[in-house]
């Protein structure tokens, strides 16, 4: 058993696409109308066939409460490996990405989190220097 796809709620389908490929730098796997919404996947253009982030509508009324009460209690929905977290840091903020943790070292780890304009907390990750 292996993790194929992971998914993650946001509130725009066309607004995290956006998002995941322009400014985080995701390639665009898989595009399935299915009514109002699409299956919608993105990859790291590192692992084009590795897990495939589900950019998911957050319709359901149990998903809008559970990513509310996780952003006011600034909890990410999910983390991302990076090289170099304060690197990344950088370029994300130089692409105008809010951070609500700027990079800190936390034992073996370094760490920070951004919000990714669709309802979401997203941690980004790397060991140490």
């Amino acid at each position: 058993m292996r993790i194929g796809h992971l998914s993650i709620l946001v509130d725009d389908q066309d607004k995290a696409l956006a998002f995941y490929t322009g400014v985080l730098g995701f390639t665009k796997k898989t595009e399935i109308p299915l009514g109002e919404h699409r299956w919608l996947t993105v990859v790291s253009p590192e692992d084009p066939d590795g897990v495939e982030l589900v950019l998911e509508p957050d319709q359901h009324p149990a998903a809008v409460a559970f990513k509310k009460a996780l952003v006011a209690d600034g909890i990410p929905f999910t983390m991302f490996g990076v090289p170099d977290v304060p690197a990344e840091h950088e370029r994300l903020t130089g692409l105008g990405v809010t951070f609500t943790q700027a990079p800190m070292t936390m034992g073996a780890m370094t760490t920070a989190v951004f919000d990714d304009t669709c309802g979401n907390l997203i941690q980004i990750v790397a060991p140490a220097a």
